[in-house]
């Protein structure tokens, strides 16, 4: 809530996915193609010319990252 009013949970989530980014470009990424493109992480690691390994690690960060931010 801001100043008595509820922020919808997508500006919410833009919000700290902005943050994210700013913290890492790719993580950022990795979110987007995860969560809003609904891509598997092989097809998220084509897509941005990286491992898997990286995918899998970073993903687990940017989750473990936003569920904190967002207060879950």
């Amino acid at each position: 809530m801001r100043g008595g009013r509820k922020v919808p949970l997508k500006a919410n989530v833009d919000r700290a996915l902005e943050r994210l980014g700013g913290r890492s470009k790719r993580m950022a990424r990795i979110v987007e193609c995860r969560f809003f493109a609904g891509y598997t992480e092989e097809e998220t690691a084509e897509a941005l010319g990286i491992s898997h390994g990286t995918v899998s690690n970073d993903w687990q960060m940017a989750r473990a990252w936003l569920k904190r931010e967002l207060g879950g």
